[in-house]
């Protein structure tokens, strides 16, 4: 359910709401809040919340030190594993100035940005997520090992896979929450996990995927587990990745379908802008370890048909339906790394930008040829960082500054 804030205000008054979190990410997606009374809740809708920006990496700005988090009332959802008597409450929140306007460097805001960009040009996106995630035991201190939790395989069931019980408990509260998992199941890493969630309108699709990776780590601990979603947690196992599964519509109406050009030509300016905007998708050094192992993506390639493929067209009975981009992972900023592959993709549709030949055949052949062919992703988040900081399409207008604010985050660390 999408909330007013009066509904949003009404809503505390007859469910017995006792605390209220106030959510946002830093820039590098790690997620943050605050916590008010209900009482303190009208005036933060109206007004704000202040909070010291300082603190918060990537909004360490002398100009703008004293932010405000102004909570987005559509947002409101109930923290399902916090009791349900005296309940707790979320929403995400957009970075204000303290004039009442938008912080202009908000990742958030970026995202909505963008998303007006893609309405102004004719069609809106629509994103669903697949994301991989290891479970490890931990310690009598409940501090997490490198033991996998199990070693089952890929669909294993019980008792091989004994992560079926935490998935099944993860996707209830989810649904609980408002989203919609797809389908839960064993990957193929020891300990591995996979969840898919069906496509939601870009910012919608951003909110859901920092609530997930919250419910898997809050369900795991509370299992006696850890939830590792790093990129490569396992040296010489399958890597957790997070693909994107990205639709077009116009006006409720199937764009590959309706103007399969559209589609064709957003496809063509994310494949031409790989590696200028894989830091943004892949921003851990972790991150480069994947590429190119377990059937991670390593070359920039596309495909019709097979499924190893960096962008994957996905179609149904013969009929495209929208593109699975495979290189990112989750320790991106989701609103970031999406924001940058729709900026790509609307590139592509301005310019009507095409793609090269598909690429059908299994690219294990290749994988060690020195002398391919093929354009690689960065292989090092330092080389990504250089893709970014050189690229013109990065580099200009409202990106600029909003991308070097991570860049620069980055090459100090």
């Amino acid at each position: 359910m999408s909330y007013t804030i009066e509904e949003a205000l009404e809503f505390v008054e007859e469910n017995d709401v006792k605390f209220i979190r106030l959510a946002f990410c830093d820039i590098y997606g790690n997620h943050k809040n605050i916590s008010i009374m209900p009482y303190e809740l009208e005036h933060a809708l109206y007004e704000g919340i202040a909070f010291d920006s300082f603190n918060v990496e990537g909004y360490e700005d002398e100009y703008f030190r004293n932010l405000l988090l102004k909570p987005d009332a559509s947002t409101l959802s109930v923290l399902p594993w916090r009791p349900q008597q005296g309940c707790v409450i979320r929403f995400y929140c957009d970075l204000m100035l303290s004039d009442g306007t938008p912080y202009p460097h908000g990742a958030r805001r970026f995202l909505k940005d963008t998303i007006k960009e893609c309405k102004e040009a004719g069609f809106s996106c629509r994103i669903g997520l697949k994301s991989e995630f290891y479970l490890f035991k931990t310690d009598e201190e409940g501090n997490p090992t490198n033991i996998p939790w199990d070693n089952g395989g890929y669909l294993d069931v019980a008792p091989l896979d004994r992560g079926e019980n935490i998935r099944r408990e993860i996707c209830l509260c989810l649904e609980e929450m408002g989203i919609q998992p797809e389908a839960s199941y064993h990957e193929s890493g020891p300990g591995q996990n996979e969840i898919d969630f069906k496509a939601a309108d870009a910012l919608k699709s951003a909110d859901n995927f920092i609530t997930y990776k919250n419910v898997v780590s809050n369900i795991a601990a509370r299992n006696g587990v850890y939830a590792s979603f790093a990129a490569k947690p396992l040296k010489g196992k399958s890597g957790n990745g997070l693909h994107l599964y990205i639709t077009f519509n116009r006006g409720g109406m199937d764009l590959s379908e309706e103007h399969p050009e559209i589609a064709d030509a957003f496809l063509a300016g994310v494949f031409h802008r790989m590696r200028d905007i894989t830091v943004f998708l892949n921003s851990q050094e972790e991150s480069y370890l994947r590429f190119g192992e377990n059937e991670a993506p390593k070359y920039i390639t596309w495909s019709e048909q097979n499924s190893s493929r960096l962008l994957r067209v996905v179609q149904h009975k013969g009929k495209k339906t929208g593109f699975v981009l495979r290189s990112p992972d989750s320790g991106m900023n989701p609103y970031l790394a999406f924001a940058f592959v729709l900026q790509a993709g609307l590139e592509g549709v301005r310019n009507k930008e095409t793609l090269p030949p598909m690429q059908e055949k299994s690219m294990r052949g290749v994988q060690d040829q020195k002398d391919c062919a093929y354009e690689t992703l960065p292989m090092s988040l330092s080389e990504a960082i250089d893709c970014a900081k050189k690229s013109d399409f990065v580099q200009q207008g409202t990106k600029k500054e909003i991308a070097n604010r991570l860049l620069n985050k980055l090459s100090e660390d």
